[in-house]
Parts: C-alpha cells; sequence; structure tokens
C-alpha cells in the first residue's frame, strides 16, 4: 500500500471490493447460501488481491483471506481454490480418481477418462465445459478443479477413453503454496456419512500430501490492499436412508413369500452354486467359514445380498448341519468350535441338476447403467535407475544419472561397452578385462590391485547391485508411472487388541490401485466380522484396512484369485489358519 493514501478512501475501496467480490461468487456458485458466502468473503479479516502471471503469459487474479487464497479469476471466469472447496466440498460436481494419478495431475498432466473412479451412484450429470472438482478415493476433500472436456453422456458412450478434464489448479501447486500449505484434510465419502458409519476421535488423520500453469506463476507488483468405522457396503446415497434390514430383498413379500423364505432360497442357491462352480476335491478339507465367504458370497446375484441371520436358519453352522443331513455334504469339526467341509457329494440329485442362473436382466441393467468396471491388476516392472557413481560407463550408450532402464538393458549396454572397448579375454571368452571405468564403477576399494577379470555372469550382477532399484507401474488405460525403490508389498498382519481379540490388517492397497473403503466393504459382508479403515501408521497419504479375526483367508481368495494380483507383490498369506486350528 502506498503511502499518504487516504485512509477513508482506503476503507471504501475494501468495502466496494468485497461487495462486487460477494455478488460475483454469488453468481457463479448459485448453491452458496447467503451465509456461505458471507463466510467465504467475510467482512472483518483482510481482503487481498495479489496479480500472478502463468508461464504463458496469462494474468491471474487471486483474492486472499485469512493468509490463503480462496478464489481466482482467470479470463474474466471466478473458480474456487482448493481450500475453499475443503470448506465447502460438495460446491461442484466431483468426479473421482485414484492417489497415484495426483502426481501426475501436479506435474501439469490433464486427467484423461480411464484414470476415473465409477462411483456406485454412476458419474455426476455435467455438461461441456463445466467447472468440476476431482478428489480422490476414499476422502471426499478436492485436489484438483478442471473443466469437463465433454459431457458425461459423451464420456460414457467414449467407454470412458479420451481426455476428460483440463485441470486448471491443484493440491501442491504454486496457488495451494501461495497459502499456508495446509494437509488435504480427510472428509469421508458420502455413501459412507449416509450409511451405517460413525467416526471416531484419532480415526481421521489429516494427510500431508496448483498445477499446470500455476505451477510456473511469479509473483509481479504489490498487493493492493487462507478412524471411520465401516458396518456396512458402500452403496448410493438413494439407498443409503433405506432400512438395510432386508438385506437387498424387497420389504414386500413376493410371489407369497416372506422375507425369510426368500432368504432361505437365495441362500440354498448360493450353496449349490457355489459347490457346483467354484469348490474342487483338491479344496478339502474347506473351513466353513472360508466357504462361505470366499465362495457362496461370490455366488450371489447382483443386487441382492446374503444375509443369514435374516434367514430361518440364523447360523451358518444350523444351515450346513441340514445340507448334511440331506448328504449333499459331509462337515466335521476338526478342533474345538472349528468346522470344516470334509467331503462332497458332487453327484448328488440338487448339485447335478442345479441350473446356473444367466444374470438377470434388472442387475445387467443396473451395472451397465453404473459404469462399475472390474478391477484389473496393474502391471509392475522392475527397473534400474543409474546412479552418479556408474555415469561414465552408461554414457557412451546415450544414458545420464537418473536414466530408468530394465535388466534387459542393462545387459545389453554392458556387453558392448565390453566389446567396444575390446575387454573380452582373447583366451577365455567368459571373462572380461575390467578396465579403469568399470573399476571405479562394481569394484570395491579393496579389490582394486587383485581384481583384474570377472566372468560375464559376475560382472552383470555386480552392475545390477551397484544400480538403484526402481519400479514402473501401468494401470489399464493409463500412462505408465515410474518410481525409484522397490514397490512396497500389500502387506498382511495380525495383531492382538487389549481385548485378546486378534485383527487382520492389511496395508498399501492403494499402490496396486486398490480403493480401501471398498476392499473394506467387501470384506464386512464376507467375513460377517467387523471392519475399521484407519490412517497407515508411519505411512503418508495411506491407509490400513482392519477385519475383526484371521480373515487371511477371505484375503488371500480376494486378492490372488478375483483381483488376479501376483502372489509375489503380497506378504503375509502363510498366516492363515490352517484347517483345524481355531481362529
Amino acid at each position: 500500500m502506498c503511502q499518504g493514501r487516504d485512509p477513508r478512501r482506503h476503507g471504501w475501496f475494501r468495502y466496494i471490493l468485497r461487495r462486487k467480490l460477494r455478488a460475483d461468487v454469488t453468481t457463479a456458485f448459485p448453491t452458496l447460501g447467503t451465509d456461505q458466502v458471507s463466510e467465504l468473503v467475510p467482512g472483518k479479516e483482510d481482503l487481498n488481491i495479489v496479480k500472478l502471471y502463468a508461464h504463458k503469459g496469462d494474468a491471474v487474479t487471486v483474492y486472499v483471506s485469512g493468509g490463503n487464497p480462496i478464489l481466482f479469476e482467470l479470463e474474466k471466469n471466478l473458480y474456487p481454490t482448493v481450500y475453499t472447496l475443503w470448506s465447502y466440498p460438495d460446491l461442484l460436481p466431483t468426479f473421482t480418481t485414484w492417489p497415484l494419478v495426483l502426481e501426475k495431475l501436479v506435474g501439469g498432466a490433464d486427467l484423461m477418462l480411464p484414470g476415473l473412479v465409477m462411483p456406485p451412484a454412476g458419474l455426476p450429470q455435467v455438461q461441456k465445459g463445466d467447472l468440476c472438482a476431482i478428489s480422490l478415493v476414499g476422502n471426499r476433500a478436492p485436489v484438483a478443479i478442471g473443466v469437463a472436456a465433454m459431457s458425461t453422456a459423451e464420456m460414457l458412450t467414449s467407454g470412458l477413453k479420451g481426455r476428460g478434464f483440463s485441470v486448471l489448479h491443484t493440491y501442491q501447486d504454486y496457488l495451494w503454496r501461495s497459502g499456508n500449505k495446509s494437509s488435504l484434510p480427510s472428509i469421508a465419502p458420502l455413501a459412507l456419512d449416509s450409511a451405517d458409519v460413525h467416526e471416531e476421535k484419532g480415526a481421521v488423520q489429516v494427510d500431508s500430501t496448483l498445477r499446470g500453469d500455476m505451477r510456473h506463476m511469479t509473483l509481479e507488483g504489490e498487493e493492493e490492499n487462507g478412524e471411520v468405522h465401516q458396518g456396512c457396503e458402500e452403496k448410493p446415497l438413494s439407498e443409503a436412508s433405506e432400512d438395510t434390514s432386508t438385506g437387498g430383498l424387497n420389504q414386500d413379500s413376493i410371489d407369497g413369500k416372506t422375507l425369510q423364505e426368500q432368504m432361505d432360497e437365495l441362500l440354498q442357491r448360493c450353496f449349490l452354486h457355489a459347490l457346483k462352480c467354484r469348490v474342487k476335491k483338491a479344496d478339502l478339507p474347506l473351513l466353513t467359514s472360508t466357504f462361505l465367504g470366499s465362495h457362496m458370497f461370490s455366488c450371489c446375484p447382483e443386487g441382492r445380498q446374503l444375509d443369514i441371520k435374516k434367514s430361518s436358519y440364523k447360523k451358518l453352522s444350523k444351515f450346513l448341519q441340514q445340507m448334511q443331513q440331506e448328504q449333499i455334504i459331509q462337515v466335521k469339526e476338526l478342533s474345538k468350535g472349528v468346522e470344516s467341509i470334509v467331503a462332497v457329494d458332487w453327484k448328488h440329485p440338487r448339485i447335478t441338476s442345479f441350473v446356473i442362473p444367466e444374470p438377470s436382466p434388472t442387475s445387467q441393467t443396473i451395472q451397465e447403467g453404473s459404469g462399475e468396471q472390474p478391477y484389473h491388476p496393474p502391471d509392475i516392472k522392475p527397473l534400474y535407475c543409474v546412479p552418479a557413481s556408474m555415469t561414465l560407463l552408461f554414457q557412451e550408450s546415450g544414458h545420464k544419472k537418473g536414466s530408468f532402464l530394465e535388466g534387459s538393458e542393462v545387459r545389453t549396454i554392458i556387453i558392448n561397452y565390453a566389446k567396444k572397448n575390446d575387454l573380452v579375454d582373447a583366451d577365455n571368452k567368459n571373462l572380461v578385462k575390467l578396465d579403469p571405468i568399470l573399476c571405479d564403477c562394481i569394484v570395491e576399494k579393496n579389490e582394486q590391485h587383485t581384481v583384474m577379470k570377472l566372468p560375464w555372469d559376475s560382472l552383470l550382477a555386480r552392475c545390477l547391485e551397484k544400480l538403484q532399484p526402481a519400479y514402473q507401474v501401468t494401470f489399464p488405460g493409463q500412462e505408465p508411472i515410474v518410481k525409484k525403490g522397490k514397490i512396497c508389498p500389500i502387506d498382511i498382519t495380525l495383531a492382538q487388541r487389549a481385548s485378546n481379540k486378534k485383527v487382520t490388517v492389511v496395508r498399501n492397497l492403494e499402490a496396486y490401485g486398490l480403493d480401501p473403503y471398498s476392499v473394506a466393504a467387501i470384506l464386512q459382508q464376507r467375513c460377517q466380522a467387523s471392519t475399521t479403515v484407519t490412517p497407515s501408521p508411519g505411512a503418508k497419504d495411506s491407509l490400513q484396512v482392519q477385519i475383526q479375526g484371521n480373515q487371511v483367508h477371505h484375503l488371500s481368495w480376494l486378492l490372488l484369485e478375483e483381483y488376479q494380483l501376483p502372489r509375489k507383490h503380497i506378504q503375509g498369506l502363510e498366516k492363515a489358519p490352517k484347517p483345524g486350528k481355531k481362529k
């Protein structure tokens, strides 16, 4: 502010500025009420205007209040910052993507449609050019804003291919850094809020984790004047408020059958379907709990929910006793309190006559309408990164410090280097003479006067050891993501709680494109046990899923059989209870 400015004129300017900005906000965001507009543009706090210039030369007007940028104006259009959207997360239609995509957005990429996560209720309805927010799975707090490149109908027609949103501003970009740099808050998804979900102290943690042109902005000129407990599956808002006690069945009787009779039929249908299609002789003996969670639940038709407690049997053991009396299966208690299916009569008339049902038209319509896509595991490829100490060895092949290479590329480069520099021993082609560069790169100090030649396999092994580990992750329909280090496996552990009860803990699901909340919902239903999603201790921007009891069997089936993840990327599967051993 220039000295000598009339304070009365200065106060009048602030009053006019606030009044105009409030009017502009009301016009741009009609869903905000009068009180919310007054909160966003307060009357007492200083309201500053900062001029920024993007690297393309575009002038950006930023409105700052309380030390944070709250709005910015570009080409006469008013946009909210992520700071504002964290206070009003429903201000814009919100689309969801995976946490790994955030790095690309901050780096300047637009959001491509294959990177979208399809919610149960379907995509928000928008038109081309509409302003939208972008959030990450499991957290409703927006991480970016962008303009829709096409309408929702066009997105679905395209099969979710192509560019979806031109991103204007992201969490962690220059505009965000011009504020107090507060961390991304954790806001529970609406589907979880409206279901049987509650928060407990310490269960929700603020994580530390704008983009494009914003990351290149420079300041010019002076100022003219900042534990979720999951008790049920995620559901669309339209369903979340309904009574869930019917287990997905209509509350009224169908064809004169009561809800209990309907559940009895569904139970037997899933039982026969599982025996006919999923269970093999090699699987026996099979824990009854595993049979229910990994096989029967998987055979439940779309749009229906299997709940034994709402059947006439009430308990799985009682139902299986009835099936044993019909001589379909044989159940034994291999140890106290733990039952297993030890034999199945696959020639029983009820199994041989059972017709595998086709998906109902209703369930097909629901699935097509929601656009839910099956999970496909990422392609994970180990790589090697060239460190500074190895630069001389790789520079002849056009690589420099920080270059990423596959193992086969490293092998080819080393072989070509040895041949080009006449290092292959003339008397023994299996040996390679070490020149000064190779000595500096792969030979230890105490070996430099004793090791003059190395066999090919030893030479290559030493080179790979000296390179830094890295990896490349490619999700279907997305650009590859390359990172240094080794990818952390999905970690399954067992923990003992104060109540002396075991819980199964799963970490690092996000690295493989899995939403912890969705996994928790599936396990809660299949295991018939409570699940909890909490921040993972010591891990940035990561959640862990806890399931009551030893549920490693269910996890093993879900991750290996259904999600088709390679076993080498999962640790802790050996902790599954053995048949006959109590959980």
